[in-house]
């Protein structure tokens, strides 16, 4: 049909109109969630609702814990012991075929007085059971350790995206401007495999990054040069600060100028603030032993000392603390994966967790700060019922796993999901990180949908665009 002048002008009208609709919801959608001042991205901002937790403290197993030698009883799997697993008999797995199923390495026992049943592996974390809300039906899409550590910490496979801290230290800032809001800790016998990727910033403005703390290295570049006098740090800090005025007098609006100089001005009250709250020797004989940092094992001792360091840190305000146990090696010689010698390793790396973890959820309790902070425990997938073929360790699974969470918001002495008889596979109430992250940032006073940050033409967020609450964990 042909058309005529004044129909065509009305048609063209109704389109200009629609393209300027498109273009003011375009500029609506890149608005941030929250808002920012960048010469402040430390200030406290509030939460989209009441919050439950008001910090976090995340224990990361680098390498993939084995839920079905810890956590996750199967008694078919001790009945079934030496047999195939049905339906399966001939499965091959990341580094191939598998054995027959394995029963559980060490004794399952009742725990607490919700009689949980844990194994003798990690007898003082099960000794804190009735504090626990245990999860035993995570997943997750990766079963290589460097994406999947990813996965469980910035809730995407790939390099580049910001960390759960990131996210929160965004969305929530700083509850105490002396020190930085996100911290991580690396195990004392290195870093995880992913390294900084499990805190860093990703997209989001640098400020929001982790900072790497731990408690037997100095912060890197904390204090000036040994070769530097204390009277030539002060003169170049005044210059300096005269050429940040010049620079935000010429550039008022320059956000990055501001961050920049932001972040000057938290490092030198770092100067004055970290050495407090590292001084571990100010804990008591009996705080030192409450969490085996006493210990002949300087392993333990160190962990110990970390997880001590922990608690001093989210005593005074800071938001987000991760807290590795496990370092990137082959072989699982410093880490869980426990490929070849479960046994033999586990018995290593069990004492070095076990103690030092328990001791921090009992020390929390009793200052009464576990009222307001979130205990995470996570590692990047679980490990299989059944040994490889040839070999004395459990492949890989991210099929089915568990992780577990205590302290404010949580029912404690309780767990969820759960994986099939034989600790095979998710098989109720299945959970992908992405439930997991949302349900941690609602703990938090977060709606995961809302908090999000426009980037390359996407309003991002840490949970993608999945993600349910897992409301049947919270008190």
């Amino acid at each position: 049909m042909s058309l005529n002048r004044r129909q065509f002008l009305t048609n063209s009208m109704h389109g200009f109109s629609g393209v300027a609709l498109a273009a003011m919801l375009a500029e609506e959608a890149r608005g941030e969630s929250p808002k920012i001042d960048p010469a402040k991205p430390y200030a406290p901002r509030q939460s989209h609702f009441s919050p439950r937790a008001t910090r976090v403290i995340e224990i990361f197993c680098a390498g993939a814990l084995s839920h079905v030698d810890t956590f996750d009883f199967k008694p078919e799997l001790i009945r079934r012991h030496g047999q195939p697993l049905p339906g399966n008999e001939k499965l091959v797995s990341f580094q191939g075929p598998n054995g027959n199923l394995t029963k559980p390495l060490w004794e399952f026992r009742p725990r607490g007085q919700c009689g949980k049943m844990v194994s003798d592996l990690v007898p003082h974390i099960g000794g804190m059971a009735d504090e626990i809300c245990f999860l035993h039906s995570l997943t997750n899409k990766s079963n290589t350790h460097g994406p999947a550590e990813n996965v469980m910490n910035t809730g995407f496979a790939f390099d580049g995206f910001p960390s759960m801290g990131a996210w929160v230290n965004y969305a929530l800032g700083s509850e105490n401007q002396n020190l930085p809001a996100f911290v991580a800790i690396e195990d004392p016998r290195g870093m995880p495999q992913s390294g900084p990727n499990n805190w860093a910033n990703g997209f989001l403005p640098a400020a929001f990054q982790g900072t790497p703390f731990s408690s037997t290295k100095p912060i890197r570049f904390l204090q000036r040069p040994k070769n530097i006098s204390a009277a030539k740090d002060k003169a170049a800090r005044t210059a300096l600060r005269i050429l940040e005025e010049q620079n935000q007098a010429d550039f008022p609006g320059d956000a990055e100028l501001a961050a920049r100089i932001s972040s000057y001005e938290l490092a030198a009250r770092m100067q004055l603030s970290v050495p407090d709250a590292a001084n571990l020797k100010a804990e008591s004989a009996h705080i030192r032993k409450l969490y085996g940092a006493d210990s002949a094992n300087k392993n333990k001792a160190a962990f110990a000392n970390n997880c001590i360091l922990a608690r001093r840190l989210v005593e005074r305000g800071v938001r987000f603390v991760q807290l590795f146990n496990g370092a990137y090696a082959s072989g699982g010689n410093i880490n869980w994966d426990g490929h070849s010698r479960l046994k033999e390793q586990y018995d290593v790396h069990g004492e070095i967790l076990d103690q030092p973890v328990a001791g921090l959820l009992s020390d929390l309790k009793q200052r009464g700060l576990l009222d307001d902070t979130l205990v995470v425990f996570a590692t990047e997938f679980g490990r299989m019922p059944m040994f490889q073929a040839g070999t004395y360790g459990r492949d890989h699974n991210p099929n089915g796993f568990t992780a577990w969470l205590a302290g404010a918001g949580v029912k404690g002495g309780t767990s969820h999901g759960a994986t099939d008889e034989f600790g095979f596979k998710a098989s109720e109430d299945v959970a992908t990180p992405h439930d997991f992250h949302a349900t941690l940032l609602h703990l938090l006073g977060l709606d995961h949908e809302q908090l999000t940050y426009y980037h390359n033409g996407i309003q991002r967020r840490l949970t993608d665009v999945h993600g349910q609450v897992i409301r049947e964990v919270l008190a």
